[in-house]
């Protein structure tokens, strides 16, 4: 069945184009070394952590799970980030993954969140660890693709919030280790805005995480 199916979908490598793989064990290994610490133009107060640059297999992994729908990209880019916050995390504390927002019309016409699909795969991946989607878009949020930093954090400025009672059900408690984790770091707004909110919330943010840094 698989050999019939690749006939007529072939399967191609999602980060660098190979046939017959899904993803293949260069690209995979090209995302297994140790975060990077990154510094962006907008400083949201905490470390920030990216596992590549926006280049090669991070990058096109990244874009065919939002814009081609590969979500079997998850499994593998969960992997990933789980690998990386092995590295980072506190012995013996667990550990609250919280997604970046998005904007609720990218994420119907994608078919879900992959950034919410790649944190919960990590999870599996990860002892004592929960992804729970705390933030949320107001309305009036535009997509950020070609604002300066000064627009991207004007643009998002106010519009991101803590969905009602979900710290309630989060169950954070001070031992936790709170992370927030995104698939792309640019001018750093989308951090500033996610750690000031969840500080807000009483939620202390320890790192920003993502798959890679433009």
């Amino acid at each position: 069945m698989r050999t019939l199916l690749d006939l007529i979908l072939p399967v191609a490598c999602g980060g660098c184009g190979r046939a017959g793989t899904a993803w293949c064990a260069d690209c995979d290994e090209a995302l297994s070394g140790p975060p990077v610490r990154v510094r962006p133009r907008t400083d949201p107060g905490v470390p920030c952590w990216a596992l590549a640059p926006y280049a090669g297999p991070a990058r096109s992994a990244v874009l065919a799970i939002k814009e081609r729908g590969r979500r079997d990209l998850a499994r593998p880019l969960g992997v990933a980030l789980a690998r990386g916050l092995a590295r980072l995390r506190t012995p013996g504390r667990p550990l609250l993954l919280v997604p970046a927002p998005s904007r609720s019309a990218a994420a119907r016409v994608r078919g879900g969140d992959p950034v919410v699909c790649v944190a919960r795969m990590a999870t599996g991946w990860l002892r004592d660890c929960r992804t729970i989607p705390l933030l949320r878009l107001w309305r009036g949020v535009h997509d950020s693709v070609g604002l300066s930093p000064g627009e991207r954090r004007h643009n998002l400025r106010g519009r991101v919030s803590v969905a009602p009672g979900a710290v309630a059900r989060a169950g954070w408690s001070p031992k936790c280790e709170v992370v927030a984790v995104d698939d792309v770091l640019t001018t750093g707004a989308t951090a500033a805005e996610s750690v000031r909110v969840l500080e807000g919330a009483g939620l202390p943010v320890v790192a920003f995480f993502v798959t890679c840094v433009a």
